[in-house]
């Protein structure tokens, strides 16, 4: 706001100079001009190890994977786990009733000793037809008969021992047993109902460590990542996996598997990743987002994501060079957690993160550094 000057009233003729000095310079300033150097946050832009990285999304699952079912029928008389715990390999699950099948292990056993019993009699009775036959007392037809009925008394043996045996497992199925060890899920029956093998699924067992990962990676990056050496180097690429809340897995997997065929659906090809479980973080059918980094990390130059600003010229960040605020062209690259990697920024120098709203080109700056910021 501009003043124009007048005559002094009778009443400023005791106003000192130095005053006047003052009135004139603040009618002198423009108006919205500023009255100093612009503060902003800063932050260093740092040099970090960077590897090759391709993002895509996989579902986790269960290398184990198991239903348990009934394999005889009868009465369910108890559940022997508690729902959602782990279990271990061989460990009791259910119980069935188990009087009707050591009744049958029993008649079995009777039928065997009854088939010894009969072989014995046939034995002896071929010996004795041959023993008649070599003093002419007795006909070959006699001994062939004999010999005949021996036979069929080992075949009877031998089936009654089979029968003994099948009664003996069927009894042993009374006990259900986990196969592998794992969590295991909600039981679909309780005691009382009677479960046969129609009865489906009585619970599931699920294996947890390790998981693995499974995602399908495109064409166009599987022959990507085969350029350097002709084929994929299993052994030099890490897999991290990524929450959907954007938090990182601790742990570290490896690609144990690579598909023999592509889909003809989706043009993709599926790989597998082995990852350790031990806290049982990851669950089976979880979907995640997986980050393969691969070769010997090179030195890139990363900024905070805070620090972009886009126009229609493409995208730049200021730097504070003598107390300005200089505007740098950037070319962005791919993500590092909070930060971006950037070509066109020098290891050191101080990037804007805060402070843009008043913030123009070339316009004088007070920096602070942001804490908890950095490239």
């Amino acid at each position: 706001m501009s003043i124009i000057a007048r005559p002094k009233p009778a009443h400023f003729k005791s106003v000192g100079p130095v005053l006047w000095a003052a009135a004139l310079l603040l009618c002198a300033t423009p108006a919205g001009a500023q009255q100093g150097p612009i503060p902003v946050g800063v932050a260093a832009a740092e040099l970090k190890p960077i590897a090759d990285a391709m993002e895509f999304v996989g579902r986790v699952e269960a290398p184990e994977r198991v239903d348990i079912r009934a394999r005889v029928k009868a009465m369910l008389e108890a559940v022997l786990f508690k729902e959602g715990e782990m279990v271990k390999e061989g460990q009791p699950l259910y119980r069935i009733e188990k009087p009707p099948f050591q009744a049958d292990v029993q008649q079995a056993e009777g039928d065997v000793e009854r088939a010894k019993a009969a072989l014995t009699l046939a034995k002896i009775q071929r010996e004795r037809a041959e023993e008649l036959l070599t003093k002419n007392a007795g006909t070959v037809v006699a001994r062939d008969q004999a010999v005949a009925n021996e036979e069929s008394a080992k075949g009877a043996l031998l089936t009654a021992e089979a029968a003994l045996n099948t009664a003996k497992i069927n009894l042993g199925y009374t006990d259900i047993v986990s196969p592998i060890a794992g969590r295991i899920g909600r039981t679909a029956f309780t005691r009382g109902h009677i479960i046969g093998p129609e009865s489906g699924p009585l619970a599931t067992v699920v294996s947890q460590n390790p998981m693995y990962v499974t995602f399908p990676v495109s064409q166009r990056d599987y022959q990507e990542a085969q350029k350097d050496e002709g084929k994929v180097d299993l052994s030099n690429v890490e897999v991290r996996i990524k929450f959907p809340d954007g938090s990182i897995y601790g742990e570290v997997g490896r690609i144990n598997f690579i598909d023999v065929s592509v889909s003809r659906t989706t043009d993709t090809i599926i790989m597998r990743a082995d990852v350790p479980n031990p806290k049982g973080q990851l669950v089976d059918g979880q979907l995640v987002r997986v980050e393969l980094k691969s070769g010997k990390p090179e030195e890139r130059v990363v900024i905070p994501q805070a620090a972009l600003i886009a126009d229609q010229a493409g995208v730049y960040v200021f730097v504070v060079e003598d107390g300005k605020a200089v505007v740098r062209r950037v070319k962005p690259g791919g993500n590092v957690g909070s930060n971006i990697i950037v070509d066109g920024i020098k290891p050191g120098e101080p990037v804007i993160v805060d402070g843009f709203e008043a913030l123009r080109p070339n316009a004088p700056v007070r920096a602070t550094p942001v804490l908890g910021v950095k490239g």
